[in-house]
């Protein structure tokens, strides 16, 4: 009796049964293979190091520093920092939590990701034995290449980040947790007062976390970002320059082990996923909601920060210029779900918030958070009278 495997059925990798065994590894897996993705992630996290747990006394002042924050965001912002009705909880993590969280967090993007690029078609000019190897590769090779794509932005992302919000995406989780390692290195490295800057990271991740929670914008963060991954172009041709130099076709299993293995060490080549059409016409709205959500954070931290931060001034210089000074890697990964920050935008937001209160006064930012309509248009984003006139908010008498 015939196999009703599909990996036996038509021998799709012409020939070559190591490509065999890999499909067959990781069929039943989904479009990503998480195990691997996990390990991925702890191996960069942790660069092969067992890491000791959070030290008890920190754990208990950063949650005592994260209900000083909390309160003074709420007086802010007027926002209930939670979801689905539970209240936001700050809880101190190593780097392998962090990035097992970031894992679960970004996982139905991810397997979303996965499912468009798995849908990409060959060049029409190869011959059909061409054709159908390639074809096998892509098949056989995508749970991997997604999986180390997956562990390698986790793992990245957990040695960089102070906590949920390294990228501004709605989290599911209530809890944020804060990176304690990667806060004490910092405040070492630019020599800052290690209170105040856990203190700027509670506010920052709270300030973020109340935003994101608030139905409409998460839903409109949601719809935009998967429109954008939906717009992903897969170019079958970066996998066939890839094997360029190499005979498959001769059967040497030796070469082409190597090849893949030095394929699959660079995940950003191997995705060869390139910017659309499609999603070029998504960027114009989502940079808005980006811009008008982190000028807003930043106005939150203004005012509770300089109250409450000694070193305020010194702090936001430097976060600053962490922010808009990001490491191609970095850039790679906003560029994955299309949040990249720019000094650009970073300045078209404030530009913004400055512009509302200058004419409306701080309560009209209360506006923002009311419904989905009320978030504003990409040209109202450079033009607040635009949408203050579209809300129907009179401007202040400036006489």
């Amino acid at each position: 009796m015939g196999s009703d495997d599909p990996f036996e059925k038509d021998d799709p990798f012409g020939g070559l049964p190591f490509l065999g065994d890999l499909g067959k590894l990781f069929k039943g897996q989904g479009p990503i293979a998480w195990d691997v993705a996990r390990q991925f992630a702890q191996q960069i996290a942790t660069e092969g190091v067992s890491e000791p747990n959070v030290d008890p006394i920190q754990r208990v002042r950063l949650v005592e520093l994260a209900r000083v924050a909390e309160l003074h965001v709420a007086n802010v912002t007027s926002l209930e920092p939670g979801v689905s009705g539970q209240p936001a909880a700050v809880v101190p993590a190593t780097r392998a939590q962090w990035a097992w969280a970031a894992l679960d967090a970004y996982r139905p993007l991810m397997d979303r990701l996965a499912e468009r690029l798995a849908t990409g078609t060959l060049p029409a000019e190869l011959a059909a034995a061409e054709a159908q190897i390639l074809d096998g590769l892509m098949r056989a090779l995508n749970p991997m290449m997604m999986a180390m794509s997956a562990g390698s932005m986790a793992g990245h992302l957990s040695t960089k980040a102070f906590g949920n919000y390294a990228l501004p995406i709605p989290r599911p989780d209530h809890q944020i947790l804060i990176l304690v390692r990667n806060v004490e290195e910092f405040s070492t490295e630019w020599s800052l007062p290690i209170e105040d800057v856990q203190l700027w990271v509670c506010i920052y991740e709270i300030a973020m976390h109340s935003v994101l929670s608030v139905p409409h914008v998460k839903a409109a963060f949601n719809r935009l970002i998967n429109k954008y991954i939906d717009g992903f172009q897969t170019d079958a041709r970066a996998f066939e320059d890839r094997f360029a130099d190499l005979d498959i076709g001769g059967g040497d299993l030796e070469e082409l082990q190597q090849t893949l293995q030095n394929a699959l060490g660079n995940p950003e080549t191997l995705l060869g996923a390139l910017r659309s059409d499609a999603q070029a016409a998504v960027i114009p709205e989502l940079e808005a909601l980006l811009a008008v959500t982190v000028g807003y954070v930043d106005h939150v931290i203004e005012k509770v920060g300089t109250g409450l931060l000694s070193s305020y001034a010194s702090l936001t210089e430097v976060f600053r210029r962490r922010r808009v000074t990001a490491s191609g890697s970095d850039r790679f990964v906003e560029k994955l779900f299309g949040v990249e920050i720019t000094s650009e935008l970073v300045d078209r937001g404030h530009g913004f918030i400055a512009g509302v209160i200058e004419r409306a006064g701080d309560e009209a930012l209360m506006r923002l958070w009311n419904d989905e309509k009320s978030l504003p248009t990409p040209n109202e984003i450079t033009a607040p009278g635009l949408w203050l006139a579209r809300i129907d908010l009179p401007e202040l008498d400036q006489d």
